[in-house]
């Protein structure tokens, strides 16, 4: 429940990045909780595996599980969706249509580097799109908790995992911070839980810059 928690505050933060009109594809994870805190905001919603208009979780009662996000969570069509097949939707990621891609990860080090597609050791990789989300996407938005299950940190000085591509992230989201990438460097623009500045420092394994102005939200 704590952790439900934490992914549903990450979201509504993300929302706030999120302007008026962009489409916006969400990846695996947390990303999907995106489109039941958009409030008044209108985007087109993109998800992976065929469908451009997504729309909120379903009530209950309503649930159709040939329309899922890329969690396989249940999800509904907004007036004017269309969907299509894996072919098309690349073509829309690779062909640079997509304004941002919000992403899950495993780790993101503190250039802005992403690994979020496979973990050293287990054989059952998670690709999907990510790569192609990674060099597609003309904005990249991490959202991610600030730790693993182990507790070990997700924001790292170098990736231990394969990397999911050169291209950088432009924000990352966890539930404590909300950082910024700019020429190589990692900057915490916004504190996000009642936690200080050291504090946050010792559970984040990548250095970053921050100033005087940085406060709790």
């Amino acid at each position: 429940m704590l952790n439900q928690f934490k992914r549903i505050k990450i979201a509504h933060r993300i929302v706030q990045e999120l302007k008026q009109g962009q489409v916006v594809n969400l990846g695996v994870g947390i990303p999907t909780l995106i489109p039941d805190y958009l409030g008044e905001k209108k985007l087109v919603l993109q998800s992976e595996n065929g469908l451009l208009g997504m729309g909120p979780t379903p009530p209950a009662a309503e649930v159709n599980m040939d329309l899922i996000s890329a969690s396989k969570a249940p999800i509904t069509m907004e007036i004017g969706a269309s969907l299509f097949d894996s072919s098309n939707s690349f073509a829309m990621i690779r062909g640079g249509h997509i304004d941002v891609a919000v992403l899950g990860v495993l780790q993101v080090d503190q250039t802005g580097e992403i690994a979020n597609w496979a973990v050293p050791g287990q054989t059952i990789l998670g690709v999907g799109g990510a790569m192609d989300l990674v060099a597609g996407a003309k904005e990249i938005i991490v959202a991610t908790l600030h730790s693993s299950k182990n507790g070990e940190p997700k924001l790292v000085k170098e990736l231990t995992f394969p990397s999911s591509g050169i291209r950088k992230a432009d924000l990352v989201v966890s539930e404590h911070a909300v950082f910024k990438f700019e020429d190589g460097t990692m900057r915490l623009i916004e504190i996000l839980s009642d936690i200080s500045i050291e504090e946050l420092k010792e559970i984040t394994g990548a250095e970053f810059e921050y100033n005087s102005e940085t406060t709790n939200a």
